[in-house]
């Protein structure tokens, strides 16, 4: 048994929820986990945006996987890849993970902003499944997301996909999109199978989503886009002021920054 992947396991069955934090490179990885998490997962968006491409999968599979393996190979805690919709073939990109080192994997159920028929996506999931048994799974899906039927629908369908997915080996389901409470407990009760909600800004503070039962909770995108932002505004100081304020008022020092990557 993988050492890693069983520890990742575990963390969704805990007394405590599962903060997981997602980060596009070496840098974002090891300060989350110089900040004490247990686990980290990447970010396509964070990954994609810091190549130069759109989120979406209009990156290749091969670009994002050797940009996770620098995540992986930067920390000692477990790690999980967001790897979109599986890039054509999820089953060879969770054995490629696997080779990396990589001890989980998000799977999305749309592709292009579709959703995929139930049963073609819980096929993806058992394909997953027994292409790297021991990973850890973490199916996705989409119907809040990208608000797909009538809104009275949603949580039937998603409690479907729900069903099924859990049924088809997933350990863990993702479900983004979703913020209120009572929407959120009525997951948790009919999901089967731990509970993956995003860090949004209208979502509930930790403390309250473990309340609610959920098993883990992820920034995406987020810090990502946050750090993004700071650029941005720097890039402005010195275009517009002639200043460096934003650089330099709040940053961290250069021994710091090589201190995250100096061997003990």
């Amino acid at each position: 048994m993988n050492a890693k992947a069983t520890l990742f396991r575990s963390l969704h069955h805990g007394p405590k929820i599962l903060v997981l934090p997602n980060a596009w490179d070496a840098a974002s990885a090891r300060i989350f986990e110089v900040a004490g998490f247990p686990a980290i997962a990447t970010t396509s968006a964070g990954v994609a945006n810091a190549l130069g491409y759109a989120d979406g999968q209009s990156i290749t599979r091969d670009e994002m996987l050797r940009q996770v393996a620098v995540v992986a190979r930067s920390v000692n805690v477990p790690v999980t890849a967001d790897v979109e919709s599986g890039y054509d073939d999820p089953a060879l990109t969770a054995r490629l993970l696997w080779q990396i080192g990589v001890v989980g994997l998000n799977l999305e159920d749309q592709v292009g902003g579709a959703l995929l028929p139930v049963d073609e996506a819980a096929a993806r999931v058992t394909a997953v499944r027994e292409a790297a048994p021991e990973i850890v799974i973490n199916a996705r899906t989409d119907v809040y997301l990208f608000s797909v039927g009538p809104e009275e629908t949603r949580f039937e369908r998603t409690v479907e996909r729900m069903v099924a997915y859990g049924a088809a080996g997933a350990d863990c389901i993702f479900v983004p999109g979703v913020t209120g409470e009572q929407l959120i407990s009525g997951l948790v009760r009919t999901a089967g199978r731990p509970i993956n909600i995003l860090a949004v800004k209208d979502a509930p503070p930790v403390q309250r989503l473990q309340e609610l039962g959920v098993a883990r909770v992820s920034t995406g995108s987020g810090p990502m886009r946050a750090t993004m932002r700071t650029v941005q505004k720097i890039a402005a100081e010195l275009r517009d002021q002639g200043t460096y304020s934003t650089f330099t008022d709040d940053t961290m020092s250069y021994q710091d920054a090589n201190r995250l990557f100096l061997k003990e």
